[in-house]
C-alpha cells in the first residue's frame, strides 16, 4: 500500500479507525521532507497493514496548527487512536524500521491503564 494524502476533514476519521497509523507532516519546499519522503513511502510498501498518511502543512495549515506542528518534517504515530510517538526531523530508514516494530509491539492494555491512571490522578487533584 502506498501513502495517502490526508486533509483536515479526514484526519480524525483516519486516526479513529484503529490499528497503526503513521502521519508525516511535510511541505513541498522542505529539503529534509523531500529526503524523508522515499523512506516513508518504502515503509508504506513494506507494511500494507499499517496506514501511512501525509499532511501537506501548506495546504492544511489549520490541521498543522491543531497538531502543534512547529517543525517539519514531523512524524506522528498513532495506535488505536492514541498518539504514541511524535518527533520532528527526518528519520533514517533503520530508525523508522525500529519505530515501526516498537509501535507494533506496544502493550496497549498497559498503555490504556497508564493513561486512565494519569486521568484519575489529575481528577483527584
Amino acid at each position: 500500500m502506498s501513502t495517502i494524502n490526508v486533509i483536515s476533514s479526514e484526519f480524525e476519521e483516519l486516526i479513529a479507525k484503529g490499528g497503526i497509523t503513521f502521519v508525516d507532516f511535510w511541505a513541498e519546499w522542505c529539503g529534509p521532507c523531500k529526503a524523508f519522503a522515499p523512506v516513508f513511502e518504502n515503509a508504506a510498501e513494506r507494511y500494507p497493514e499499517i496506514h501511512f498518511a501525509k499532511v501537506d502543512t501548506d495546504a492544511e495549515q489549520e490541521l498543522a496548527a491543531a497538531a502543534n506542528i512547529s517543525a517539519i518534517p514531523t512524524l506522528m504515530a498513532f495506535r488505536d487512536g492514541i498518539l504514541v510517538f511524535r518527533q520532528p526531523g527526518a528519520i533514517p530508514a533503520a530508525d523508522l524500521e525500529e519505530l515501526i516494530q516498537a509501535v507494533k509491539g506496544l502493550n496497549m492494555e498497559a498503555l490504556r491503564a497508564d493513561i486512565q491512571s494519569q486521568k484519575d490522578h489529575l481528577n483527584a487533584d
